[in-house]
C-alpha cells in the first residue's frame, strides 16, 4: 500500500482569517470541500491524501498554516452542486462571491466564476470531499499559528526563508513524515500547548 502524499499552498493575497477576506474555497467547516481552486492540487490527491492551506499575504500580520484536511472521496462539480447545495456560488448580504461549486445546475459555467471560461473545463474536475479538519479558528489558534509558521515551515522542509513564498513556492509537495510533523504542530495548537 502506498504511503499517503500531501500538498500545502497558500491562498490567493488578501486572504486571512482575521484581517482579510473570507475564505471561499476550501470550505472548511464540518464537511471540508476544494471545489475550484487549486486544480494541479485536486487532480492529484487520492484518499487519504492530506492539503494544508497558508493563508493568502496581508500587510498586517504574517502568514499562518490555517488548517489541514484529508482527503476522503472525488467527485465531478455537477455531482456536488447536487450534494451540497450550501457550498454553491452566491453572494453573501453584503455583496461577496462566496462558495466552491461553479457550475449551474445545468453544469454551465455559474454567471459569478468570473475565471476565464477557457479554463472552466479543467476547473470543474476533482471536487475533493474532504475529512478530519484540524482548523484554526479561535485567536489563540491563529495567533499561535502565526507565530510560528515560518519556523515550522523551515523545519518541515529543510528549506530557509522569512516567509512561506521564500520557503516552500505557492505550492509543496509534502510526504508522510512531513505530514505527520504538520497534523502534530496543527492538533498541539489545537489543545492549548
Amino acid at each position: 500500500m502506498p504511503k499517503e502524499k500531501g500538498y500545502i499552498y497558500t491562498t490567493r493575497t488578501g486572504y486571512d482569517p482575521q484581517y482579510g477576506k473570507a475564505l471561499k474555497d476550501p470550505y472548511l467547516g464540518d464537511q471540508p470541500t476544494l471545489g475550484a481552486c487549486m486544480p494541479n492540487i485536486r487532480r492529484q490527491v487520492v484518499q487519504g491524501d492530506h492539503i494544508f492551506l497558508v493563508s493568502g499575504k496581508v500587510p498586517e500580520a504574517p502568514q499562518l498554516v490555517m488548517a489541514a484536511i484529508e482527503v476522503d472521496k472525488k467527485i465531478s462539480a455537477l455531482t456536488a452542486h447536487r450534494q451540497y447545495p450550501q457550498h454553491r456560488l452566491r453572494l453573501t448580504e453584503t455583496g461577496e462571491v462566496t462558495g466552491n461549486i461553479i457550475v449551474t445546475s445545468q453544469g454551465t459555467q455559474h454567471p459569478l466564476d468570473t475565471h476565464d471560461p477557457a479554463t472552466f473545463a479543467n476547473r470543474i474536475k476533482n471536487y475533493v470531499v474532504c475529512r478530519n479538519p484540524l482548523v484554526m479558528t479561535s485567536p489563540r489558534e491563529i495567533q499561535s499559528s502565526r507565530d510560528d509558521t515560518a519556523y515550522m515551515l523551515r523545519q518541515v522542509l529543510g528549506k530557509q526563508g522569512r516567509v512561506p513564498i521564500e520557503i516552500m513556492g505557492r505550492w509543496h509537495k509534502l510526504d508522510h513524515e512531513q505530514i505527520r510533523e504538520l497534523r502534530d504542530w496543527l492538533t498541539s495548537i489545537k489543545n492549548g500547548h
